[in-house]
């Protein structure tokens, strides 16, 4: 039986000191996160920008576990969300992407933070890599519409390649689709995809 477990969670700071936000994978693909990385095991997802922060940056954090490992879904502030909810219906319609997939990456991802960066050099709201950008027409992945626009195209992209299987358009979207080619049209056994699949899914489903 799913047990769900709903935690308010208010990490205060103030606009002086920042706190950039890291994730690890473990290896039975659960997922953790701190503001306070000890050791390499640890991978900033958010690097927060001191002059922005203010107090109660994250509000709820919703936990799903069971005894099959399910995903840990990502806290996010929900004034962003509602933000940038017109520019993913827009997104969302122009592609033919369902809206809430769009949200499910987005909240994965970067957890509506459109100034996210990660350690490899994703920007933005739905994370685009420098060549992923290009590639869909992406001029500034710093700007939410542009990186909306050019993400939702991007899982277009991967939906219509491995159709009907969302769950291999969500892996390639983390992985690359050539990771996903590469292991016969399968979820590459690497414990982020396959968390950040669950996650995604669990999002989009629920």
């Amino acid at each position: 039986m799913v047990k769900k477990l709903f935690i308010v969670f208010i990490l205060s700071l103030t606009q002086e000191a920042g706190a950039d936000i890291y994730k690890y994978v473990d290896s039975d693909g659960h997922t953790y996160y701190t503001d306070e990385p000890k050791g390499g095991m640890y991978k900033r997802i958010i690097k927060s920008k001191a002059e922005r922060r203010s107090r109660n940056y994250f509000t709820n954090v919703y936990l799903s576990t069971n005894t099959n490992t399910s995903p840990r879904i990502g806290r996010y502030n929900e004034a962003n969300k509602q933000r940038f909810a017109d520019l993913i219906e827009q997104a969302a319609a122009k592609h033919q992407v369902d809206a809430k997939l769009v949200h499910a990456v987005i909240q994965t991802e970067s957890a509506y933070n459109a100034d996210a960066v990660s350690p490899k050099g994703a920007v933005g709201l739905m994370q685009l890599m420098p060549a992923t950008a290009r590639r869909f027409g992406v001029m500034d992945s710093s700007a939410p519409e542009q990186n909306i626009d050019g993400g939702t195209r991007y899982l277009k992209h991967l939906i219509t390649m491995f159709e009907p299987n969302i769950d291999l358009a969500v892996a390639a979207y983390n992985a690359g689709e050539n990771a996903v080619i590469r292991h016969n049209n399968s979820i590459p056994p690497y414990p982020e995809t396959q968390n950040y699949v669950r996650q995604v899914l669990a999002l989009y489903n629920r």
